[in-house]
């Protein structure tokens, strides 16, 4: 036994809502998932990298990268670079979109000034309903983001945040134990031992979880 198809879009026979990102990902140069995390949502499930990923064009160049085992509540959102507006100048319209002479003269080095890089969500990551997250930002492996919060700023491993902006309220568990997760790194064994840990995995007691390993 190895758990459910991770290729599988609809993992659960009786929940449509439910759907695996990485098959869906597939074939996108700009995004990388992993492993059976999941996005909820009754309406359009499967339209996750269209409606909820914003603003992700190819030609800016920066990714999504959402590690294995991430679970992702309905409406939540990414905002990637191509919102940006340059903001170097007295106004920041983009007058160079529309054409018609205003596009003459124009740097794309005053867009890519404001650029904020990759957004990279860690492993075993729990994204609340209706979060939003920023261009650039890192959360950690095993942080919970709270519904509603706006993600602006990197997130510390096993951390809980939330607000707006998304602040940190305590951490999961203690440095030693976050380390030894991390060290750990069960998100990344075979399926099967995953399989023979699950309990382990779930549980609270790391002393069981380094003898099932």
């Amino acid at each position: 036994m190895t758990g459910p198809d991770p290729d599988q879009v609809h993992p659960l026979p009786l929940a449509d809502s439910v759907v695996l990102l990485a098959p869906l990902a597939r074939g996108r140069s700009n995004v990388a998932v992993g492993q059976f995390t999941y996005y909820d949502d009754p309406v359009e499930p499967t339209g996750f990298f269209d409606r909820n990923v914003l603003y992700h064009f190819d030609f800016v160049g920066d990714r999504l990268e959402i590690g294995s085992f991430c679970a992702i509540a309905t409406g939540a959102r990414f905002i990637m670079n191509g919102a940006n507006h340059a903001m170097t100048g007295f106004s920041t319209f983009p007058f160079n979109i529309f054409g018609g002479g205003w596009e003459v003269g124009f740097d794309p080095k005053d867009w890519q000034s404001g650029y904020r890089g990759d957004t990279i969500i860690g492993a075993d990551v729990w994204i609340g309903r209706d979060a939003l997250i920023l261009p650039g930002v890192t959360i950690g492996a095993g942080a919970i983001i709270g519904s509603g919060s706006v993600v602006s700023a990197d997130v510390a491993p096993y951390s809980i945040v939330v607000g707006n902006p998304a602040q940190s309220v305590r951490q999961r568990f203690d440095p030693g134990t976050v380390a030894t997760l991390l060290e750990l790194a069960w998100w990344d064994w075979p399926l099967e031992k995953i399989t023979r840990n699950v309990n382990a995995i779930r549980g609270g007691d790391l002393t069981t979880l380094e003898a099932a390993a």
